[in-house]
């Protein structure tokens, strides 16, 4: 692979992080001085500005058609090798109810969680408040919402459904921790925990907050939190394996105060800012921020139609 096509922007709501996290890996993997990196800003949803001659793709979009499986199934009419998980895998993690399925299927802990739909079906929480009501596809923290009050609930569910057109998600809040797992081709990075101001990690403090920490459970004086990263290491894996996950994917985790870990849902286009985690974790591992880009797009691969 030489000529390496770097594809940002979108059309999605995360155009804006999109595009950082793309400047960001193209000029990572120049530095590296053994690719041609092409920088791709996409305003539309198709592969019309991809380069000829384009030997692998290093997807650097974030939600919609570069997160939700469209992407990469036309890459894989293409036959172009590209970062990340493939088609179906895509679709499955982008769709939090189908995820929350398959999870349950395959006995991976996560929060409880019930749909509701178009036709004013939101009523009566379906869980003690606090709870937490989402936008079933989309990222970075859009379209979430902590509901305190039956108000604050309805409210919340309106928004969402005018967002999302047809359902929205309910998932039970878990009190205590908020932690994250990256994984890069079948391993899984150190585990980082979430300190944000309030104990909510929403879209500013996600983005543009600088009191947000992330401390890694290894530096941790104790060794519960020691037995706690091996756990959720564990478990992400086994959400990786169970929605057919391959190449970079991450997931994220509330751990309940009595140290039981949740899956809450998985980013197979993880971010590349400076305040993303995957880059984060893999430095973490003696990578440098350059080499973390390279091991993703080393193992980039395509489905044969």
């Amino acid at each position: 692979m030489k000529k390496i096509a770097v594809l940002m922007g979108g059309t999605s709501s995360e155009r804006e992080v999109s595009l950082v996290s793309g400047k960001n890996v193209a000029e990572a993997l120049a530095s590296l001085g053994k690719y041609e990196v092409v920088p791709v800003v996409l305003d539309s949803d198709d592969l019309s500005a991809l380069p000829p001659g384009t030997d692998a793709v290093y997807i650097a979009l974030h939600g919609g058609w570069g997160e939700n499986g469209g992407v990469q199934s036309a890459l894989d009419g293409m036959g172009i090798p590209y970062t990340g998980p493939g088609a179906k895998a895509s679709r499955i993690a982008m769709d939090k109810i189908e995820t929350k399925r398959i999870l349950d299927a395959a006995g991976v802990p996560t929060a409880k969680w019930r749909v509701v739909r178009n036709g004013g079906e939101a009523g009566k929480p379906p869980f003690a408040l606090p709870c937490v009501v989402k936008i079933p596809r989309d990222g970075s923290s859009v379209g979430v919402f902590l509901a305190k009050t039956d108000a604050e609930f309805a409210r919340a569910c309106e928004d969402c459904l005018k967002l999302d057109g047809r359902e929205a998600i309910v998932e039970e809040y878990i009190p205590g921790r908020e932690t994250t797992v990256g994984i890069i081709d079948g391993e899984a990075l150190p585990a980082i925990e979430i300190v944000a101001r309030g104990g909510w990690y929403g879209y500013e403090e996600k983005y543009n907050s600088e009191e947000t920490r992330y401390p890694f459970l290894s530096d941790s004086e104790d060794e519960s939190d020691r037995a706690l990263e091996e756990r959720l290491r564990s478990v992400a894996l086994d959400a990786w394996r169970a929605t057919g996950c391959r190449g970079v994917a991450r997931v994220d985790f509330r751990v309940a105060p009595d140290g039981s870990p949740r899956v809450l849902e998985l980013n197979t286009s993880p971010g590349f800012t400076g305040h993303s985690l995957v880059p984060k974790a893999g430095m973490r591992t003696g990578l440098s921020f350059a080499e973390v880009a390279d091991r993703i797009l080393g193992a980039a691969t395509f489905d044969a139609p």
